[in-house]
């Protein structure tokens, strides 16, 4: 093969591949439970927020789809990055949501951990 149909070859492969590459799962928030471990986008409509000052990290809690104690996916953002978000148990009360990142799973409960606001994006 000469060095252009090398390149041509190249090229074309990375066309091929790129959007297989970058795909997203989206998945609904009961869905979630079955994708502990992946990086995926869970939507969900907030049900349930809860912000803990008091407790260790101080956490915020919002609860997709079914709020505690019998919610089944919830987003979590430690104190450390709260101020990136503002008051998100204010923001994000009752709104259509989508969040990214990794699935894991705390006490049989599947959560994303949010660090960053651009993590959570609102719905229309």
């Amino acid at each position: 093969m000469t060095s252009n149909a090398v390149a041509l070859w190249l090229f074309m492969s990375a066309l091929l591949w790129a959007p297989t590459a970058h795909t997203q799962k989206t998945l609904s928030a009961a869905e979630a439970k079955n994708h502990v471990g992946e990086h995926a986008t869970v939507c969900g409509k907030v049900v349930r927020t809860r912000y803990a000052p008091r407790s260790k990290g101080q956490p915020t809690f919002l609860d997709l789809d079914e709020p505690y104690p019998n919610e089944i996916f919830t987003v979590l953002i430690w104190g450390e990055n709260r101020a990136k978000f503002g008051t998100p148990e204010s923001q994000y009360r009752d709104a259509d949501v989508c969040v990214t990142g990794q699935i894991t799973s705390y006490r049989g409960t599947p959560e994303i951990v949010a660090s960053d606001p651009s993590q959570i994006v609102l719905r229309k």
